[in-house]
């Protein structure tokens, strides 16, 4: 950062001068991006565009720069408004650049440049420093992925008409970051990077061949909205104990209307490049939960490997500006060749009464699998929303009635193995949370992992009656989760239990 600071323009030496500030301001610090300058003074943060044009964005005029910080605004206080405070110009005096109030951007003559200021808070909170202390929870990322899916649910949706999210339109950006990195990578990444891209760009191109249908149906269905963008850890922070969303993607349209998977995409590839595979499964598989977007898990590698570019871009960036070495670079090269080779899957099915703990154990199986990209598919959810209802519903179904018929059940199971189905021809493990009391739905499921060449295993966790008889009598009263099991289909459950046979496993007890 330091040889940074010697290269910096006079008027940003000058915004280095705590006096240039109001209120109480002892010292300036400066955060330097690839396309920006941020001064951190007191409670505030300035944020100046630099005069840049690159192959994504330009900034190269004072009009170009206002319209961003003007855009950043809006964008930031769909998720941040007590965050993202005005825009404020900065004046040329003869005593140096000052800053303005937000009712002086009219004056053009005098502005030398514009700046968005922020409220500031605790960077210590930033999601990326929670993850490398090791304390990000998986509460943290239900919370986020609670936000993130109400978020896109009232986000603008991408017109018809629109060039937004047209298949063509997804594929151009990933082609570019290939010429990009082929054209500013330097020797020293090694004789072989040339012929890794290769690789990448034709799977990319053989992904989208076969994709290209699903994005076209995706965005007439509407989800194609204007996201987030830029949705890494870095731009998510907790705030009395509540993760926010900051940061947005503002300086290119083409970047930031986008299919929701593509948004939560880059929270996906970050947590891989920490090293939480478990809680980036637990992240995907929230986000799902919450929207009910099962499509995302066929989409998500297919973005994950542009975002891994995306990011080796502007690490190759930065190298061209510091003459650092090359080395972010390839690790999110090397991040995605590992998704672009995903080990084989496998089908695990759950086994056991309600209240026998189930949904528990694969809460835990999905928090902690660092082995293999893991998503979930529960029965109570997915029987709701097969119906029409919200997960939360509750249907006051009599036992063996309503959504819980025969017809129903059987109705459920071959939805349930659909999107199973679809999940591992995505390269995708999967883990189904339904009771699986008949011997037959467990060998349609067996027979399915053998269809896919998919390990399976069932999981079979036990408990006593009175375990049972508490657990279910709690759910009932806190009302909050999505299975409507009552004491007297705990009854008929047992009843109509088929124990596992030998043959069947492996069996993994809880």
């Amino acid at each position: 950062m330091a040889d940074m600071h010697q290269t910096l323009p006079p008027f940003i030496h000058c915004l280095l001068d705590p006096q240039r500030y109001p209120g109480e301001v002892a010292r300036i610090e400066l955060v330097e991006t690839h396309i920006s300058w941020v001064f951190l003074a007191g409670d505030f943060a300035y944020k100046l565009k630099k005069p840049v044009k690159l192959p994504f964005l330009d900034f190269s005029t004072l009009a170009l720069r206002h319209r961003a910080c003007l855009d950043e605004l809006r964008l930031n206080r769909r998720l941040a408004p007590d965050i993202y405070l005005d825009v404020l110009p900065l004046i040329n005096t003869p005593e140096g650049p000052q800053w303005g109030a937000a009712g002086d951007e009219g004056k053009t003559g005098k502005v030398a440049d514009y700046a968005v200021r922020m409220r500031r808070f605790d960077e210590a909170g930033r999601l990326d420093h929670v993850c490398q202390r090791g304390e990000l929870r998986p509460a943290h990322l239900s919370d986020l992925a609670q936000t993130l899916a109400a978020f896109h649910a009232a986000a603008a949706s991408a017109p018809p008409a629109s060039r937004f999210g047209e298949p063509a339109q997804v594929l151009a950006p990933m082609l570019d970051n290939f010429t990009d990195l082929q054209r500013m990578l330097h020797p020293d990444a090694g004789d072989d990077v040339a012929v890794r891209l290769a690789r990448l760009e034709a799977w990319t191109r053989a992904q989208y061949q076969q994709l290209a249908p699903l994005l076209r149906a995706r965005k007439l269905s509407g989800r194609v909205r204007e996201c987030h963008g830029d949705l890494h850890l870095a731009n998510l922070v907790l705030i009395n104990g509540r993760v926010r969303l900051f940061d947005c993607l503002e300086f290119n349209e083409d970047l930031r209307w986008i299919d929701v998977a593509s948004d939560i995409a880059f929270t996906y590839i970050d947590l891989l490049e920490h090293g939480q595979l478990g809680l980036a499964n637990w992240f995907v598989d929230e986000v799902i939960s919450h929207s009910g977007d099962d499509q995302v898990a066929l989409l998500l590698r297919f973005y994950a490997v542009y975002r891994c570019l995306v990011r080796a871009k502007v690490a190759a960036i930065r190298v061209n500006q510091t003459h650092t070495d090359t080395a972010e670079v390839l690790s999110d090269i090397a991040l995605a060749e590992r998704l672009v080779t995903p080990k084989p899957p496998q089908l695990t099915i759950t086994h056991g009464v309600s209240g026998c703990g189930k949904t528990w154990l694969t809460d835990q199986w999905l928090q902690s699998d660092t082995r293999l990209p893991t998503l979930r598919l529960r029965a109570d959810v997915q029987r709701k929303r097969l119906f029409g209802l919200d997960s939360s519903a509750h249907t006051s179904s009599k036992v063996n009635a309503g959504i819980y018929s025969p017809q129903a059940h059987q109705r459920t199971y071959a939805h349930l193995r659909d999107v199973a189905a679809s999940w591992l021809r995505a390269d995708w493990s999967v883990v189904v949370d339904a009771t699986f009391l008949k011997r037959a739905d467990r060998d349609a499921f067996r027979a399915l992992a053998l269809e896919h060449g998919a390990a399976f295993a069932i999981l079979a966790p036990h408990a006593t009656p009175e375990q049972l008889q508490q657990r279910i009598t709690a759910r009932q009263s806190l009302g909050a989760d999505a299975s409507e099991a009552t004491l007297a289909v705990l009854a008929q459950q047992l009843r109509e239990l088929e124990p596992l046979g030998t043959e069947e496993g492996p069996v993994l007890n809880g």
